[in-house]
């Protein structure tokens, strides 16, 4: 027998190569271990019902746990009404199940797995640990403690390929094909990328087969490539490089379609401006603005090829400040060496400069200023999807119930990244994922019970 593990650390948590016949009469399959998943199970179990949780990989939460590297960012502070905002899809959806499982419900479970967090600057809640591990290791802890309901039995290396003609759930798992007839099952297979992690979304077709209505799955969270590509030049020396507090502007997908030559004093009303910042990369841009701004610009290049960032280098300055230091008289110095003195600019944002600006504009003091404060920036395509954060895309809400039980198949619920819903970084993709796992774990619960053909406390 194997044992879960979670980030290396071995946890006791017996996992069988094979399912005994006993286990094929699990009352209810989970079939994802991400958060999702294992939401619903904990769900499920604290109601008194047996849960057999299963996953392709050979260790749990591997995104979850990728996620958390640079700091595992729970979930957001703001008010729910902006919250809810934020879901640049699905947020109609989501809303009723964000109003029963948010924030700060989100707070109050990890505080009951003993994970202390906290309010950043940003508003953006972390752990105190700043980590994924810990809080992951005692969340399977207590999904094998009996206090708190039937210990969740796991199946790791079994790859969900579809239904069989009897109705049974087949696995691919290392021992051959594995059939399983549960009462109920919570699909939390993921969306489409860090196929490495487990979410690989070879799902889509099955279900799909199944007359589920999927959406296709597409990047999200993602970098974007420039058009025409960055110069040998630019790219050599400044992939990878911050653009450190800035400005960036985008229009709304939302906003109706504006033809590349239109100018930008049309073009700026609709766009929105944050500060942040963003990297560099060998083909064009990523970073969390660029995130934040990736459903609007995927829609822009869907709908009309192209779709254009604002940046603004100096966001401190005023425009007029901007131009009196362009403007100011630099002698004998050079016009980077003027820039470096007079506003500070060098790097990238002068590369920037010297990549997108010409050399006769970089000369009219009036235009510079101008390109320092809104200097445009066109992408023509969104990285491949396998690099992305996220997925938007997925199974439609419409193929399904209130419940999230699919339409096309009663007692089979779908949770996590792989509903049609979209949302940028900042915790709200972990917090849809545990709401939606907490949901479908609560449905799949009165589905349950009001089937009558299983009662809690039924020991597979």
């Amino acid at each position: 027998m194997d044992r879960v593990r979670a980030n290396g650390a071995t946890l006791p948590h017996l996992v069988p190569d094979g399912i005994s016949g006993e286990e094929e009469r699990a009352v209810v399959a989970v079939i994802g271990a991400g958060p999702a998943g294992l939401m619903a199970a904990d769900v499920l179990r604290s109601a008194g019902y047996a849960v057999c949780v299963f996953d392709r990989m050979s260790s749990v939460g591997r995104k979850f746990l990728m996620a958390g590297r640079g700091g595992l960012n729970l979930t957001h502070a703001e008010p729910e009404p902006v919250f809810v905002t934020r879901y640049t899809q699905g947020g109609a959806s989501l809303a009723p199940l964000l109003a029963h499982f948010g924030a700060a419900h989100v707070r109050s479970w990890a505080a009951d797995l003993g994970i202390e967090t906290f309010v950043g600057t940003s508003g953006r809640v972390f752990p105190v640990e700043m980590k994924a591990a810990p809080l992951l290791r005692a969340w399977l802890r207590r999904l094998q403690d009996p206090q708190f309901g039937l210990p969740v039995a796991f199946h790791l290396r079994h790859r969900w390929v579809g239904w069989a003609a009897g109705g049974e759930l087949v696995f691919e798992a290392p021992g051959g094909e594995v059939l399983v007839r549960p009462a109920a099952t919570v699909l939390a297979l993921g969306g489409g990328s860090w196929s490495r992690l487990g979410s690989d979304g070879r799902w889509v077709p099955g279900l799909r087969v199944e007359g589920v209505e999927v959406a296709p799955l597409l990047p999200s969270n993602c970098g974007f490539d420039v058009q025409a590509g960055w110069s040998d030049v630019f790219r050599q020396k400044f992939a990878g490089s911050p653009l450190k507090t800035i400005g960036m502007a985008w229009r709304l997908a939302s906003a109706a379609p504006v033809a590349a030559a239109q100018a930008l004093s049309t073009y700026a009303p609709l766009l929105p401006m944050r500060r942040g910042e963003c990297v560099v990369t060998a083909t064009g841009l990523e970073g969390g603005l660029v995130y934040a701004a990736s459903s609007d610009l995927r829609s822009d290049i869907s709908q009309s090829g192209q779709a254009v960032l604002i940046l603004d280098l100096l966001p401190d300055w005023t425009s007029d400040r901007v131009l009196q230091a362009v403007g100011a008289p630099r002698g004998s110095r050079s016009l980077s060496s003027h820039l470096k003195s007079k506003l500070g600019l060098d790097g990238v944002k002068l590369g920037l400069l010297h990549e997108l600006v010409s050399r006769e504009d970089m000369r009219n003091p009036r235009v510079l200023a101008a390109a320092i404060k809104s200097l445009p920036v066109t992408l023509v395509a969104t990285r491949p999807i396998d690099e992305a954060i996220s997925t938007a895309g997925g199974v439609c809400f419409d193929a399904m119930t209130p419940e999230l039980m699919l339409m096309a198949k009663s007692g089979v619920f779908c949770a996590g990244e792989m509903l049609d819903w979209d949302a940028p970084t900042g915790g709200y993709l972990l917090t849809a994922c545990l709401a939606t796992g907490h949901w479908a774990g609560k449905s799949a619960v009165a589905y349950l019970a009001a089937s009558g053909t299983l009662t809690a406390n039924t020991q597979v």
